[in-house]
């Protein structure tokens, strides 16, 4: 899944190498972080965060089939 995220998001952004994901594993969730440069933050989160919001759908699609439960967080 982090794969996945990462895929996506440096697909949008403008500087691809500033992007770090950390997976927090838990035992019945999983929480990435996502960190990104300030210039692309906005990129990342989209007009009212409608792109931060398909991003996690897609995320939550993905980990519901492996029986999991995934949250997204983005830090400035």
């Amino acid at each position: 899944m982090k794969e996945l995220i990462e895929f996506i998001v440096k697909a949008l952004v403008d500087d691809p190498g500033s992007i770090d994901i950390k997976e927090v594993a838990g035992d019945k969730i999983t929480i990435f972080e996502l960190r990104a440069s300030k210039g692309d933050i906005g990129k990342v989160i989209g007009k009212r965060g409608r792109t931060a919001s398909s991003i996690r759908t897609i995320l939550n699609a993905v980990s519901a089939r492996q029986g999991k439960r995934a949250v997204l967080e983005i830090i400035e």
